[in-house]
């Protein structure tokens, strides 16, 4: 009795893509150069509804809170502040910078049935906190259709 093999042929196009897939998953943990631009900073925002009003959050840690302005204009909240580096000589050697500084800026569009002059903001811990009330909360009206 003969045996079945089965032969699958070399498709170069198949394992090329394979492995520049298989090399992409290290790109991100190769060491970054000493000489090699870093990214903005941009604070991570988070935005949550309830049935009551709008809540805002940003991670500003090391932000002074006198960094950062708050603006309301044409229904768009815009939040810009900077993180300021703290300047540092040091005599021989080098070291190596990770934390991330600079101005940011970041624009929303807020819905219309807001109370804008009812606006809080908090901050505590590094954490910036907008409390945005609306005008009419849990008003929703329910509209039957006609059978005609």
């Amino acid at each position: 009795m003969g045996r079945i093999v089965e032969v699958v042929p070399y498709r170069s196009g198949l394992l090329d893509s394979f492995f520049d897939r298989f090399e992409s998953l290290f790109e991100d943990l190769t060491m970054p150069s000493l000489l090699e631009e870093r990214d903005v900073w941009e604070p991570a925002f988070d935005i949550i509804e309830n049935e009551k009003e709008y809540v805002v959050t940003a991670e500003l840690p090391g932000v002074d809170p006198e960094d950062i302005d708050i603006t309301i204009s044409g229904g768009i909240l815009t939040i810009r502040g900077e993180k300021r580096r703290e300047e540092e000589e040091r005599g021989e050697g080098y070291y190596f910078l990770e934390r991330r500084y600079g101005s940011f800026q970041r624009s929303f569009r807020l819905p219309e049935d807001i109370k804008e002059d009812e606006i809080e903001a908090t901050y505590k811990n590094g954490v910036l906190k907008l409390v945005i009330p609306k005008a009419h909360p849990g008003n929703i009206r329910r509209i039957e259709i006609r059978k005609c």
